[in-house]
């Protein structure tokens, strides 16, 4: 068996075992979560899990680690992604947001996450205002993301995915404009 192909097949049990992490810490959170559930889920023997990742922290880490988005458009990227919370969410996101009030790991990933992007979309926004108006706007789809997905707020049985695109589109043009 060569290095390369060796190598291939550990980046691919790798991926199965984050794979696995992430379902498993959005369904159960972090505390519910066991490596033997994980590993059982990606098909592979617990001490594989712990070999690729060292600790159920250091896997629950890169399980919820969330992709950076890039925008043209304060505003059209902000809709896309409230568009993107307001469906059903990633693993990840679901397992960061489920944790992030009970584990440190959890809270200090997703509060430099938010940090990031408040940041970002500060820069992109123009007037004294800027870093107060993207703390409110990541704050708002933090709060939305909680309260329809992890809240149910019954208020969302009601409403159309477009009919609060439609309500966000002045919100966050609003918002992204110089004030």
């Amino acid at each position: 068996m060569t290095e390369t192909s060796r190598d291939a097949k550990r980046a691919r049990t790798a991926q199965r075992i984050l794979d696995a992490a992430r379902q498993e810490f959005a369904t159960r959170g972090f505390e519910g979560a066991t490596i033997r559930g994980i590993a059982g889920a990606a098909g592979v023997d617990a001490s594989l899990v712990m070999q690729h990742y060292g600790s159920k922290a250091a896997l629950f880490t890169a399980a919820v680690q969330l992709p950076s988005d890039d925008a043209e458009s304060a505003a059209e990227h902000l809709l896309e992604v409230l568009a993107k919370r307001l469906r059903e969410l990633p693993p990840e996101t679901s397992a960061l947001v489920r944790s992030m009030l009970t584990v440190p790991e959890a809270a200090d990933t997703m509060r430099s996450y938010l940090d990031e992007r408040v940041d970002n979309l500060a820069r992109s926004l123009e007037g004294d205002d800027a870093h107060l108006r993207a703390l409110i706007t990541v704050s708002g789809i933090l709060g939305l993301t909680i309260t329809q997905h992890f809240l149910k707020l019954r208020a969302f049985d009601d409403a159309s995915h477009e009919g609060l695109l439609r309500a966000a589109r002045g919100w966050t043009e609003y918002l992204s404009r110089d004030s």
